[in-house]
């Protein structure tokens, strides 16, 4: 009779996880030093505002890594999600704000930017299933032969036409605000920032960590990662599979819409406002791997840190090519990503 085999050891574990996974190893480890470096060179304030916009590029990547990981989509028209939610909160607040300028009130003025972020999310959530029913929907019907392309150029159109619309409707005029909160900046531990910067993060955190509770822990959540791993094994357990993927589509342009919102401080509304928060999602869930969720999280962080060092050290203009470079450079050693994609891929559709 064998002996049974004790359980590995957390340095065994570790080591097998490194020899899997190389290149997500040595990105994560050269990250964690650059962070080191900014810390030390910049400050722990920079490094504190790296993490806080780590948090919110990761909300908007895993929204774009859960659509192409479930309906296989290269969505192209997730920036302008985001353009929506700044504008929703910018509607909603500025009469807030302007009534509480004339009636002031402390409790209204400190719950006031959290009802444009609430809006946002149902406001995002219809736009997402009016979107799917209307345009992938359809086409899923009619025809699945090239996908992937017809798929990616209805995003683009669909992008057109948001930030065209915008323009009409709205006008090429930016809708800011200085900041929600017109409070001084907190201290602790040396490090400062403003209230804004952290209820944003807090917000991602909470985001993120509630759609991972809801993809493990309820039965929708499990329905979308079994059609996400095989579509034909999920219609055969009697998964509705349209109305996963209206599903998925409408929470990750909630998602998209509620980083807006958040982060309307930081980017006014105005029609081509969601290219640059489009631009840095794809960056990161290419870099980890085409739909995967849990990686896109820790991505967000990655980017962020490779953004930062890239201001501090070789310039402002500079801030997106060392990324890219980055990126470029991993996947020609690791095509999957550093973190592997886990979902199926474009060949097997």
């Amino acid at each position: 009779m064998e002996e049974m085999k004790d359980d590995p050891s957390f340095w065994e574990s570790l080591l097998l996880s490194i020899k899997a996974k190389p290149a997500a190893w040595l990105v994560i480890l050269l990250t964690l030093a650059l962070a080191v470096v900014i810390g030390v060179v910049a400050g722990p304030s920079q490094l504190a505002n790296t993490i806080v916009a780590g948090g919110m590029w990761a909300l908007m990547a895993v929204g774009l890594a859960l659509v192409f990981g479930v309906m296989n989509i290269c969505h192209f028209a997730h920036g302008e999600s985001f353009m929506v939610g700044a504008y929703v909160a910018y509607f909603i607040f500025t009469p807030l704000q302007n009534y509480l300028a004339e009636n002031p009130n402390i409790f209204l003025s400190t719950v006031a930017p959290f009802v444009g972020m609430i809006v946002a999310l149902p406001a995002g959530f219809i736009l997402g299933v009016v979107i799917e029913k209307l345009v992938f929907y359809p086409l899923r019907i009619r025809t699945r032969r090239g996908w992937v392309m017809n798929a990616f150029l209805l995003t683009v159109g669909i992008s057109f036409v948001m930030t065209n619309g915008a323009t009409l409707t709205l006008g090429p005029n930016f809708r800011g605000i200085t900041r929600y909160w017109d409070v001084e900046p907190l201290e602790f531990l040396g490090v400062r920032l403003t209230l804004d910067r952290i209820v944003a993060f807090v917000v991602a955190m909470i985001s993120i960590v509630s759609l991972w509770l809801f993809l493990q822990r309820t039965r929708m959540g499990r329905a979308i990662r079994a059609v996400s791993q095989d579509e034909t094994g999920a219609q055969m357990v009697g998964i509705n599979v349209n109305s996963i993927h209206t599903l998925t589509f409408a929470l990750a342009t909630a998602l998209a819409t509620l980083a807006g919102a958040s982060l309307l401080f930081m980017f006014p509304a105005y029609p081509t406002v969601g290219s640059r928060p489009l631009y840095i999602a794809w960056y990161v869930v290419m870099l980890v791997g085409l739909g995967n969720v849990a990686g896109s999280i820790a991505g967000g962080f990655i980017v962020a840190v490779l953004q930062t060092f890239t201001q501090q050290f070789v310039g402002v203009a500079w801030e997106n090519v060392v990324p890219v470079a980055i990126m470029i450079l991993v996947l020609l050693f690791v095509p999957s990503g550093i973190f592997g994609s886990e979902v199926k891929g474009v060949q097997e559709q």
